[in-house]
């Protein structure tokens, strides 16, 4: 007898990879069940407005490609656009919390 997941089919918009991929995040990310973040999906043609979040430590889902995120460094928001390249990694991976170190330049007397 052949198992459940042998006999699924995928959509035809969804390809096995990125299915996949998306699984694979869920499962080796156990605390996802206590980063769910609410998304709401814009009806075609409208431009979502940014979802603003302090949940640095959610797993980026391959449905929010495409989503804008204001995510908090600890001081202000950073606007964030997710892109394929980003589904599995954390939200706050990408809005740094410390700025750059820059020399200042002296003038040598």
């Amino acid at each position: 007898m052949p198992s459940p997941e042998s006999t699924f089919t995928y959509p035809s918009s969804q390809t096995s990879w990125t299915h996949g991929l998306a699984q694979k995040t869920l499962r080796t990310c156990s605390d996802w069940e206590n980063n769910r973040l609410p998304i709401v999906r814009p009806k075609h043609g409208e431009r979502a407005p940014p979802i603003k979040t302090q949940a640095r430590g959610a797993t980026i889902l391959p449905n929010f490609v495409g989503l804008i995120f204001q995510v908090h460094n600890g001081k202000i928001y950073n606007d964030v656009r997710i892109t394929e390249d980003m589904v599995g990694h954390k939200l706050g991976e990408f809005s740094a919390t410390r700025k750059r170190f820059t020399y200042k330049q002296t003038k040598n007397k």
